[in-house]
């Protein structure tokens, strides 16, 4: 299916102790969710709370979710300067959770239709199309060892909901007419991913979205919305990322946020936050707070997307001054560069680390990767941040990924190199709320908890002069062919599409998770 296919053992590894110093800040109790592992030293101690799913497992975070719901679920991102605008969520709530087991991706649940059907969607800003399976020709299972037993993937079903209705050819939304049988026929559509093969295509329908509006008396709201009822799947949509549906926040007008802003539901921006613990959130019509830092996005009229400029390059205490433009891509995995910049932010990290470089492992993606010692300090592993176009900073939490192979620990600078695109995948937005607003075409970001309390505050006593060194990414490595390298370039550009009838197929991201399975646990400094 792809040039990486593990075959051993995934192992979690109990790296957090590695990093830490002695002068690392300690959160208070209230920011440890139930499954944390102060919570679970407590527990063992005291015999509470029974047993602990695996962390990165599924029921690990759907646990997480559903406590997490019960307690903030509908609470605002925005601080108390945007509480005057109106802003919707899901009607589940406004959690997200990055699932390992699937991809590495935040997935929330959307429920749709008449009576309503919930559905576990990948979140990706990559690309327009919210789809889902349905009337199913060739759809990944509904059950299976990544699945929750808690949670039944679905398969939506238009007969079945009172509020289904059918998108014609006629309709200004539907990009494939020359497929169309005639004028008032159902509209297909097919959006392909260059990435292992992915793809998915059916025919495009209208259906109820459930909603909630964001504030102290929640009040239910139906909002029609145009989705791919996805007959046929292919690629890793069969098994590894999204088997429930992806739910695409493009920029095009057939994405959930360009109808919620067009039938005047919400303003024409949504915010995602990604927390150190795996759990986000995600509002629409949220345009953040006056304090955050912003960039304007770079728009091509033809081909709308989150691109921005990037005016300088901060590694350690190393300046690098060449400009280059990104797509922030919450659907890609991992952080991608081309040269020259890849090589000159490399080799600026080589410049400064202080541990030995690890000998080229096929099995890794990364190539600037380094042995960890027994004392290892994340204050001496190099910082990363960005100078974005009007001079706002974006400090980057997590520029590192610290990988266990056969009983030794590397760490490495988390960046893939690209052959055509730069891409600041998920990865770089840790620690963020990030705020894609279409109103005033600007990124916005603010250092956030996710969790609705005080701000984060990472900086560590003692640590790089320049920028906090921020936490890690941990990750078991199983095997793989070795033909990895050319292939992780050829199936993991961003935009770089295979030909398509579908306008849509333009702004479909390809994602690193098509490419190699592995677990990652994000594991905050304490």
């Amino acid at each position: 299916m792809s040039a990486f296919s593990f075959k051993s053992t995934l192992f979690l590894i109990p790296i957090l102790t590695l990093l830490l110093s002695c002068k690392a800040r300690i959160f208070t109790f209230e920011m440890h969710h139930r499954f944390s592992d102060e919570v679970k030293r407590w527990s063992d101690l005291t015999g509470r709370f029974g047993s602990f799913p695996p962390k990165g497992s599924f029921d690990y975070f759907n646990a997480l979710v559903i406590r997490d719901r019960l307690i903030r679920g509908r609470r605002r991102l925005s601080d108390s300067e945007s509480e005057s605008s109106s802003a919707l969520t899901f009607s589940d709530g406004n959690s997200t959770s990055r699932i390992s087991s699937l991809g590495f991706l935040h997935y929330t649940t959307v429920k749709l239709g008449t009576p309503g059907m919930r559905f576990m969607v990948a979140l990706d800003t990559g690309s327009d199309l919210f789809w889902v399976p349905c009337d199913c020709g060739k759809c990944a299972p509904t059950q299976g060892p990544a699945y929750s037993s808690e949670f039944e993937l679905s398969i939506y079903n238009p007969k079945l909901s009172k509020t289904n209705k059918k998108v014609t050819c006629n309709n200004s939304l539907c990009a494939q007419r020359n497929q169309c049988l005639g004028t008032f026929s159902t509209c297909p559509y097919m959006v392909s991913y260059v990435s292992a093969q992915t793809s998915t295509s059916g025919v495009l329908m209208e259906d109820v979205m459930h909603l909630t509006t964001e504030d102290k008396n929640p009040e239910r709201v139906e909002a029609y919305v145009t989705f791919g009822c996805g007959q046929v799947q292919s690629g890793s949509f069969l098994d590894i990322a999204a088997p429930n549906g992806l739910f695409g926040l493009g920029m095009e007008k057939i994405s959930v946020p360009s109808v919620l802003a067009r039938e005047g539901l919400v303003a024409d921006s949504f915010s995602m936050c990604f927390g150190h613990d795996g759990v986000g959130r995600i509002s629409f019509g949220d345009k953040g707070s006056s304090d955050q830092e912003e960039t304007p996005f770079n728009l091509n009229p033809s081909h709308p997307n989150y691109n921005i400029t990037v005016t300088r390059v901060r590694v350690g205490t190393t300046l690098i001054d060449d400009e280059f433009t990104a797509l922030f891509d919450t659907g890609t995995s991992f952080t991608y560069l081309v040269d020259p910049m890849y090589t000159s932010v490399s080799e600026s990290f080589h410049s400064q680390a202080q541990d030995k470089r690890h000998s080229p492992d096929p099995r890794i993606p990364f190539e600037y990767c380094y042995d960890m010692s027994s004392e290892a300090n994340a204050s001496l592993i190099p910082s990363l941040s960005l100078t974005m176009k009007g001079n706002s900073h974006f400090t980057i939490n997590d520029p590192i990924i610290v990988i266990s192979t056969e009983g030794e620990l590397v760490y490495c600078l988390a960046i893939v190199k690209s052959s055509e695109l730069n891409i600041i995948g998920q990865n770089y937005m840790t620690g963020y709320r990030v705020v894609f607003d279409r109103e005033k075409l600007i990124l916005a970001w603010k250092k956030f908890d996710c969790y609705d309390l005080d701000e984060t505050k990472t900086t560590l006593a003692g640590g790089n002069k320049t920028e906090a060194v921020a936490p890690a990414m941990a990750a078991g490595i199983r095997t793989h062919n070795n033909n990895s390298s050319d292939e992780l370039h050829k199936t993991n550009q961003t935009n770089s599409k295979s030909s398509s009838s579908s306008s849509h197929q333009r702004f479909n991201t390809v994602k690193l998770w098509s490419s190699f399975r592995l677990l990652f646990i994000l594991l905050p400094l304490l």
